[in-house]
């Protein structure tokens, strides 16, 4: 059978494709173990001192890698390190909330090199796009770098929008976002590439690659904070739905609460209703706890489930059983259909509740539920929408950056 005649450049195995291969290998040696010798980079790729030392060259003349220093006061003769240029790349990411725009800026390697929070009121649809430019900008400045550099911006929200209408769905609690013409305005006025990803997803691409489920492909991430959420990764990605709407569980019927109907319209659901964190501090008082607290129930929510767990007794512990029972329906639904190696509990209002809370999630989910997944909480605390909105910027523009020299 005749054969057709490959791309020159393009053929596996060529010698310029092993040079792609070995080069974007070596780079995420450098990115993962930090500054390393041409010996150890020999060693970790399995090439030759000489072909280490040619990729080396190639790169510094990219100006992807730069020379750091040596070796010297270790065992043995010194020897030049080499790491990533840090310049070479940046990436921002911005964590959109109905009471601020949080911005951050990483450079190549991952490390966060500005931030910047820009609180919010009530914002107005016109305002919508200032403040994604404004927040941006704060974290840009404190980077010291000018928007222009910036390769692509990653924003976190609340809902998903619609990939076939461009509007924000499932979350009309974010007043200014809804505008038909968003998008195309932020566009307008932003010179890098953006991607929109929903808040939790970019807690579960954090957990993915800096967490408790690093390295899985099968898990599901339950978020309990302002609203109630899910992430679900499948075979390593994300599963974000036809819609978007992949994971709003907080509409979930479930048993224990009046069925919702119009939810979208109510911004609320069964799940929502029956384990939000907004519904603890009213669970605590009609079980006896009265030592709850005042302010917004984000935080009353958390500082709630932290004594409770701490305490585990009397009305405490009443109180964080029916929690875990509550928590533990919804997820039942949720593990039944997907059959998930790993659950990861995420989320202030359930982080706070620690092992004592896990550990009840874990019992009853056994009893509710036929698939036996892990429980897990979260480990990516700090922030976690902003990370994940960072590294899933990182790893595009990495991408980009590693791809464009060849």
């Amino acid at each position: 059978m005749a054969g057709t005649t490959p791309t020159p450049g393009t053929t596996p195995g060529t010698p310029r494709v092993l040079r792609a291969m070995n080069d974007r290998t070596a780079l995420d040696l450098l990115l993962a173990h930090g500054p390393l010798s041409r010996t150890t980079l020999g060693k970790l790729t399995g090439l030759s001192k000489p072909t280490a030392s040619q990729l080396l060259t190639r790169l510094e003349s990219a100006g992807l890698v730069v020379a750091t220093g040596t070796t010297e006061g270790r065992p043995g003769p010194s020897a030049q390190l080499y790491a990533v240029n840090e310049r070479a790349g940046f990436a921002a990411g911005l964590d959109v909330t109905t009471l601020s725009v949080r911005a951050a800026v990483a450079d190549l390697t991952g490390a966060t090199i500005g931030e910047f929070e820009l609180p919010t009121s009530g914002p107005r649809a016109e305002s919508a796009v200032r403040q994604v430019t404004e927040a941006l900008d704060g974290a840009v400045e404190a980077a010291g770098i000018t928007r222009d550099e910036i390769n692509r911006l990653v924003i976190g929200t609340p809902g998903a929008f619609d990939p076939s209408t461009g509007r924000l769905r499932y979350a009309s609690h974010l007043p200014g976002w809804h505008s038909a013409t968003l998008l195309d305005e932020l566009a307008a006025a932003l010179p890098m590439p953006v991607e929109y990803e929903n808040d939790v997803n970019l807690v579960a691409v954090a957990e993915q690659r800096l967490g408790s489920a690093r390295g899985l492909e099968n898990f599901v991430l339950l978020w309990n904070e302002e609203g109630l959420g899910a992430a679900l990764v499948i075979g390593g990605r994300l599963h974000r739905g036809f819609t978007g709407g992949a994971g709003e569980v907080g509409f979930l019927p479930v048993p224990g609460t009046p069925l919702v109907r119009q939810v979208t319209q109510a911004n609320s659901g069964g799940f929502q209703e029956l384990a939000g964190a907004q519904v603890l501090p009213r669970l605590a008082r009609e079980l006896g706890v009265t030592d709850i607290g005042e302010g917004r129930y984000t935080e009353v929510a958390p500082a709630l489930v932290a004594t409770a767990a701490e305490a585990d007794s009397g009305p405490y512990r009443e109180f964080l059983d029916r929690y875990a029972t509550v928590l533990a329906t919804g997820l039942a639904s949720m593990v039944a259909m997907l059959d998930p190696e790993l659950v990861v509990l995420s989320g202030e209002a359930v982080v706070a509740g620690g092992e004592p809370l896990r550990a009840r999630v874990q019992a009853e989910l056994a009893e509710l539920a036929a698939p036996r997944p892990r429980l897990v909480l979260g480990s990516v605390l700090e922030r976690p929408v902003l990370r994940g909105a960072l590294e899933s910027a990182l790893a595009a523009t990495r991408n980009e950056v590693f791809d464009t020299y060849r």
